[in-house]
């Protein structure tokens, strides 16, 4: 037996084409200068000053990405953002379930004004300099705990976490309890099991904050060796300064220009791909996790 299909009037209709073509717009939108920075960092130096490249590439080389693989100081920084992402993250993310799954518990005392008091810390920050002076104080001014310590936990992230937590069954707790298991037991062999939703998007949300953050070593770092590479790329794009030697035996000015703006574009790339690699293999569990946490069940 086939299902009914409801009947759309004429008007249902006219909404959702005009829906269907603001959705292509938006993409378009956001692809096209997406595809002209890839078709751009795979082009000639010549191609990228003269403004030929649009979609595909012009050219095609390997020369801005053979730049950036023989940059000492990209690999540098690259390896530092690797270290900042994996043990930030497992940082951020211990201390947001260790915060979020007491104050999903009706039996915790005092509960409420903790959250109350977390939220708080939403809307009202100290500022640049006492946080500059709280990070001196503690020892931490250009090391690599500066990139860890002052972001470890996320407020946000709590309030999703806890919701989430608050949509599990009581009764697991209850039966758990009857049956003789302690509360550090039930949390490791009941609670995380189930939570692997939650955590793909703690674990994405935080690796992306981590991964993309250049202020606090802007702010606390002097050392160029831990350096993340979003710092290099931030010098590449906004200070124009990079100590490759890809372009200064080239005499021609727009040639050395177009050489700039193609390791630019590479570097962009490259610094893009570990977030685009990550998301795919977590995306059923972080939009099943933000939907959960979202909506207290």
């Amino acid at each position: 037996m086939g299902r009914t299909r409801i009947k759309e009037s004429f008007f249902d209709r006219i909404f959702i084409t005009l829906v269907y073509l603001f959705l292509i717009a938006i993409l378009i939108v956001i692809l096209f200068p997406l595809l002209h920075i890839v078709s751009a960092s795979f082009s000639s130096p010549a191609a990228v000053t003269s403004g030929e490249v649009w979609l595909w590439p012009v050219d095609f080389t390997w020369v801005g990405y053979k730049a950036v693989f023989q940059n000492s100081d990209i690999w540098i920084g690259f390896g530092n953002s690797l270290f900042y992402t994996v043990f930030g993250t497992l940082l951020n993310v211990s201390f947001t379930v260790m915060l979020a799954y007491p104050l999903a518990r009706r039996t915790f005392y005092g509960r409420n004004i903790i959250m109350l008091i977390l939220v708080f810390t939403m809307f009202f920050d100290g500022g640049m300099i006492p946080n500059y002076l709280l990070v001196k104080s503690l020892g931490i001014l250009d090391t690599r705990w500066a990139m860890i310590l002052p972001g470890a936990l996320a407020v946000f992230q709590v309030i999703i976490a806890r919701t989430f937590f608050q949509s599990l069954p009581d009764e697991l707790a209850e039966a758990a309890e009857i049956d003789g298991c302690s509360d550090i037991k039930f949390f490791m062999q009941v609670v995380l099991p189930l939570s692997k939703p939650i955590l793909a998007v703690l674990f994405l949300m935080y690796a992306v904050g981590h991964w993309n953050a250049y202020f606090n070593a802007l702010i606390y770092l002097k050392d160029s060796s831990m350096f993340p590479l979003q710092i290099f790329l931030r010098n590449l794009l906004i200070l124009n300064t990079e100590n490759s030697d890809m372009y200064r035996d080239v005499n021609n000015l727009m040639l050395q220009q177009g050489l700039k703006d193609l390791l630019k574009y590479s570097l962009i790339v490259v610094s893009s791909v570990p977030v685009l690699i990550i998301y795919p293999f977590v995306q059923k569990h972080f939009v099943k996790g933000v939907m959960i946490g979202s909506l207290k069940g």
